[in-house]
């Protein structure tokens, strides 16, 4: 039997006819946004990458269900529900095996200061503390500086360096602390034990340098009479406030964030 002529169909056949290039004109203009999409994105997580495709399957399963109702002429059928995976969240672990490495190392450190200093941490003028931030080693200003003076003795010049020699290969922040008891101080070179506590910090710090420590990892900082660990009312008291600290600072970087434009607007 001869195939009759579209023209010779009745009108709504012929409408039927022609319906296939709506389906594919939607065909083409999805599939030409899947290329633009991954054109657009470089780099993709695991769950933007689900995601997409959750959203790629749903468009198509559309578009076939919408031909399907075209071709036999029905409604279209409602297509399946698709439950996006839960990206599951990142695991911990990662985050506990990278603080427990920080910690092993720190007590490394520690054991290698209290070797290089060991003479002086069995006269119970060194100690070596380990505190949440990391390892702090805590030096009485008798064993380095006469005084009021901020010139470093030439009995304790070996035993920094063999500290600095220790943190050379450190990766961490290194921060250097002088600390004053307050008995106040007023010489032409220093006014007070501000002035006192920051050159015996500095001075530390630049030996570091001159060992071999990155200059990048250093911070000096003098705190005067401000953080006492004792009391200043008896001889003992004052002995151990007056001090440098060396810490070694293990803890996580902060996260900066800038704050909102309009909590920082100056009102004109």
């Amino acid at each position: 039997m001869r195939r009759r002529s579209p023209r010779y169909l009745p009108e709504e056949e012929r409408e039927n006819l022609d319906r296939w290039l709506v389906s594919y004109a939607d065909f083409i203009t999805l599939l030409f946004a899947f290329f633009v999409v991954m054109y657009g994105l470089s780099t993709l997580n695991e769950g933007k990458f689900r995601a997409l495709s959750d959203s790629l399957n749903m468009a198509f399963r559309n578009m076939i269900t919408d031909q399907q109702a075209v071709i036999s002429g029905g409604p279209p059928i409602a297509p399946p529900v698709v439950v996006p995976t839960p990206v599951p969240p990142q695991p911990k672990k990662e985050a506990e095996d990278a603080k427990s490495q920080r910690r092993i190392m720190m007590r490394s450190m520690a054991r290698s200061v209290m070797s290089a200093l060991a003479p002086l941490v069995r006269a119970g003028q060194v100690r070596v503390l380990e505190t949440s931030r990391g390892v702090t080693v805590e030096i009485n200003d008798s064993v380095l500086f006469a005084p009021g003076q901020a010139r470093l003795e030439t009995s304790s010049v070996s035993a920094l360096e063999a500290v600095a020699r220790v943190l050379a290969g450190s990766e961490y922040p290194i921060t250097i602390e002088g600390h004053t008891d307050n008995m106040p101080i007023h010489t032409a070179q220093f006014p007070s034990n501000w002035e006192l506590s920051a050159m015996r910090a500095t001075t530390v710090l630049r030996l570091f340098v001159d060992v071999g420590v990155d200059p990048q990892k250093l911070t000096a900082i003098g705190y005067g009479e401000q953080r006492p660990v004792e009391e200043n009312d008896t001889v003992e008291g004052r002995a151990r406030n007056r001090r440098v600290n060396i810490l070694i600072d293990a803890a996580a970087p902060e996260v900066l964030s800038e704050v909102l434009e309009e909590l920082t607007a100056i009102p004109r």
